[in-house]
């Protein structure tokens, strides 16, 4: 009884992954749209995300799985559980046109946005003579 139950949600899961980034996208590609190329972009973007997604949603999973033990065993440190989470959750998850035609890279890891409070390295300079 349970077992359908789950597979109904897991389905409903991926489908409105799939949907929502699509609906509020809107690229400089606009301009294809309703001509036999933005249809074969479409399509063509529609194969590589069913390709592609399952491994990048596996891989998410694992690193959000992996960091929690990361989390738990480091002492509960978030720091260290970050380095893990954001390389594996974030990135691309849907295959779009732009990435196809090479405006946008596809990114299998990704990478920390720069307002969510991770500094940058600091540098070694020397210091000025006075």
């Amino acid at each position: 009884m349970r077992l359908p139950m789950v597979i109904v949600l897991v389905v409903i899961a991926y489908g409105s992954m799939l949907v929502a980034p699509a609906w509020s996208q809107s690229t400089s590609t606009d301009s294809l749209q309703g001509t036999a190329s933005g249809a074969g972009m479409g399509a063509a973007s529609a194969a590589a995300t069913i390709l592609y997604f399952p491994f990048k949603a596996a891989f998410a999973i694992g690193g959000g799985v992996v960091g929690g033990l990361a989390y738990v065993f480091s002492g509960f440190s978030e720091s260290t559980a970050k380095n893990i989470w954001v390389p594996s959750v974030y990135g691309t998850y849907v295959i779009t046109p732009e990435h196809l035609s090479g405006d946008r890279p596809v990114r299998f890891l990704g990478v920390a946005a720069e307002n969510e409070g991770f500094a940058p390295a600091p540098t070694l300079a020397p210091e000025p003579a006075q």
